[in-house]
């Protein structure tokens, strides 16, 4: 009790007010409602945030906010980067209505040219979804919708959180050429979308390689993961190309099992990665193992090569990886494409009976390697071959040699080694039908929560 008649001692003179005229009653308690929640986020973050040294002090800080807006408010300038947060509360009955909504199952980004208009550019198509019943594919430009412009304001109505049925007019681009034609699309409606979004055989200079395209680290989806690594193994490949390049983050219990099954077979119970803690927490860094316990219906692997793909989006739980395995295989660990995002630390979750509604996700740790490597968030991990994805052109299709980000990864599994940047590599042209002077407005990929959410037990 006495903590929070501190907190109330700061509250505007207003509030003040309002508690003396309260007739004689005792109000007290309706106030501690309104402060209780920010109050324990306040007390956990003191004794757990990584960067505790940072809090503002309490006198300066409005209890009376959302507590998403109070956490804003308090978060220190290491615990975020380019505009996400790494820190987060949830309500639990609000994430459980952003994870389930209707939508056309589709990712596509906002293009505009230099004269003003804007087109999507579709970057993938979940299977299953609507977008994929009536057609819709990766490459697709969708260039207006009923009859309408696209824009800055109407591309969330559309693309994001359709509410209805659309027409879009979608341009296919052939031999430079778009080819125009019109879907109809089905009613929007909730659907899964499953982390393992592909997954094939690679044949390639006499070598069997195992691509798998892996979006989100999800504990639900474990035995999917599983059930692709056990198709790998049956295909005995010489090298596995994961690619991360679409991929925030999400559950490290995930990571470390992903970590598990590719990690050499003789790392069994060596460290995989360390949890770096504030100095109020004993001890202060705590090991985990590469651990077999976790291979249940699914088997360690053995291979030449792991070739990873990245972009700027690959973050946090795919980072890690990257830097946990890199001290295992050395050189036989390949990273293509751009460096990494650059987050390097680590949520755990705190929660209160008081506020079961929330889901208080905390920064609580760097996450290092066994080599004690964390320092990563200013440059990101770099890649040991610098390959573009441009969103504002052809991407090809994911795994073949028209994707520019698989097209060094297929040279080296033929060669032997990467191709001269701007040659070898640049094995086609990229269609700009729409205009080569284009940006990308707005691309949903970057804008997906970077998250490591420990959640080992």
């Amino acid at each position: 009790m006495r903590r929070y008649i501190r907190y109330l001692c700061a509250i505007s003179l207003v509030v003040s007010s309002l508690l003396l005229a309260s007739c004689g009653q005792d109000r007290s308690g309706e106030y501690y409602a309104l402060i209780g929640a920010k109050t324990w986020m306040y007390e956990v973050m003191q004794q757990h945030y990584l960067f505790y040294e940072d809090l503002p002090a309490e006198e300066e800080l409005n209890f009376f906010d959302k507590p998403e807006d109070f956490l804003q408010s308090v978060v220190s300038s290491q615990d975020q980067k380019n505009g996400s947060v790494f820190s987060h509360i949830d309500s639990v009955n609000v994430s459980r209505v952003q994870i389930d909504y209707p939508t056309f199952g589709l990712e596509g980004a906002l293009v505009r040219n230099a004269n003003g208009d804007y087109v999507v550019h579709i970057l993938y198509v979940y299977p299953d979804s609507p977008a994929a019943e009536v057609g819709l594919k990766r490459d697709d430009w969708v260039v207006d919708v009923d009859g309408r412009a696209l824009n800055t304001s109407n591309y969330t109505e559309y693309f994001q959180r359709p509410a209805s049925s659309y027409r879009y007019r979608v341009a296919t681009v052939k031999d430079g050429l778009p080819d125009t034609s019109y879907i109809d699309m089905p009613a929007p409606r909730i659907i899964d979308q499953p982390s393992v979004f592909t997954y094939k055989t690679i044949s390639a200079g006499g070598r069997t390689a195992f691509y798998i395209l892996y979006n989100s680290f999800e504990t639900a989806d474990e035995d999917l993961l599983k059930a692709a690594f056990n198709e790998a193994a049956a295909q005995s490949p010489t090298d596995i190309i994961l690619d991360l390049r679409y991929n925030p983050g999400g559950y490290v219990s995930t990571a470390q099992l992903l970590s598990t099954i590719l990690a050499p077979q003789g790392t069994m119970g060596q460290t995989w990665m360390n949890m770096i803690f504030n100095d109020k927490t004993e001890p202060q860094t705590q090991a985990y193992t590469f651990d077999s316990s976790l291979l249940q219906g699914v088997s360690n692997l053995s291979y030449d090569r792991l070739y990873v793909i990245t972009t700027n989006n690959t973050a946090s739980a795919a980072e890690i990886i990257v830097n946990t395995l890199r001290p295992y295989l050395g050189d036989k660990l390949l990273q293509v494409g751009a460096s990494t995002f650059g987050k390097n630390v680590a949520q755990s979750l705190f929660t209160d009976e008081a506020y079961p509604q929330l889901e208080f996700w905390l920064t609580t740790a760097y996450v290092s390697n066994s080599e004690g490597f964390y320092e990563y968030y200013d440059n990101g991990l770099q890649p040991d071959y610098e390959a573009e994805e441009d969103l504002t052109a052809t991407l090809g299709e994911f795994g073949t040699e028209q994707d520019s980000l698989m097209v060094p990864v297929l040279y080296h599994l033929e060669h032997g080694t990467f191709p001269v940047t701007g040659s070898e590599q640049d094995v086609q042209s990229r269609n700009h039908w729409f205009n080569k002077q284009k940006e990308v407005v707005y691309n949903p990929i970057a804008r997906k929560p970077r998250r490591s959410q420990f959640n080992i037990r």
